[in-house]
């Protein structure tokens, strides 16, 4: 068996290969290649902790595990990451287990990729400002990734907590772009690209306040309960997803749904765009958003991606069981 850390993975895994992993799951995931599992995601009752699993296996990739782990709000004052995860990985050919991977980094990088691939395949070509909805740990893996999507001119940002934004600020900098922080419906008027990744659980940004043409990646909804965008802009959009399943039950289609403002046929796998199944954005000012609720398979792809570069590299350690 092979153990690839937290440092390791850091090493091993460039944003370029998480945006490939993830791009392709995608694509076996509409071809029928790749399914995940249900989902398990509770609070524990103890440390105001959510703790759960999700499952997969990727027939193409040949990945099959399962990622544990969820959310402990305190750990940031322990000087923790709040997110705590690891991964297990399966021979799918024995079902013995074959790696064992820190979840941590990689469920960051895995997230951003995701939204990187919406970007790259549903965003307008010619857009030229990015706003960010959020700036906590997770906004400057999700900001550099998508960076990389367009020849973006510029970067706006909101956050609850306004300092938190310097941490934008740094990476447009790098980038060598302006930054501007915005209130909410000024981002929503000015941006071309939007991410979400907050963990809010009402609306912060409404239907009118989005400009025409606009691609709006949610990020931050994963879980029952959650919201980031009003029911009525996802009902008036043309909405994607990695998973229907995911996207109708935690996700942020969830509320559209329950309302009665959206259907589960009127939501379009993004894997049915990647492999041409579906046209993607259909006109320069219609709205498009990708719900992105995270799955199993995407934790997974990467992390055998990370345990392959590992062995490759003479990194991983080597453990008989």
């Amino acid at each position: 068996m092979l153990v690839v850390n937290e440092e390791i993975c850091k090493k091993v895994i460039a944003r370029s290969d998480a945006f490939k992993a993830v791009e392709a799951v995608f694509s076996a995931m509409t071809k029928g290649d790749a399914y995940n599992f249900p989902v398990i995601r509770e609070a524990i009752g103890y440390a105001d902790a959510l703790y759960g699993f999700k499952s997969g296996f990727d027939r193409a990739g040949l990945s099959l595990g399962l990622k544990s782990g969820g959310y402990w709000p305190g750990n940031m004052e322990k000087g923790l990451t709040n997110h705590q995860s690891t991964i297990f990985l399966f021979n799918p050919d024995t079902g013995q287990l074959s790696a064992l991977v820190g979840g941590n980094y990689l469920t960051a990088v895995r997230t951003a990729a995701a939204s990187a691939v919406s970007i790259a395949h549903l965003a307008r070509r010619d857009a030229k400002t990015i706003g960010m909805l959020g700036a906590g740990h997770q906004s400057t893996f999700q900001l550099r990734a998508a960076l990389e999507q367009r020849k973006f001119e510029r970067v706006i940002g909101w956050n609850l907590r306004s300092e938190k934004l310097s941490v934008l600020a740094e990476i447009a900098a790098e980038a060598g772009l302006p930054f501007e922080a915005v209130d909410r419906q000024q981002l929503g008027n000015q941006s071309d690209v939007i991410i979400t990744i907050t963990s809010a659980h009402e609306p912060l940004l409404m239907k009118d306040w989005i400009k025409p043409g606009c691609h709006i990646a949610c990020m931050g909804t994963d879980t029952k309960g959650k919201q980031e965008v009003d029911p009525q802009l996802i009902a008036s959009s043309t909405l994607f997803t990695d998973e229907v399943a995911q996207s109708t039950t935690i996700g942020e289609a969830q509320h559209a749904v329950i309302a009665g403002l959206k259907q589960e046929v009127d939501i379009i796998p993004i894997g049915n765009v990647i492999t041409g199944d579906h046209p993607g954005r259909t006109s320069d000012g219609k709205i498009t958003v990708f719900d992105g609720t995270g799955v199993g398979l995407q934790d997974l792809a990467v992390a055998n991606t990370a345990a392959r570069l590992a062995e490759e590299q003479g990194l991983a350690e080597v453990v008989n069981l």
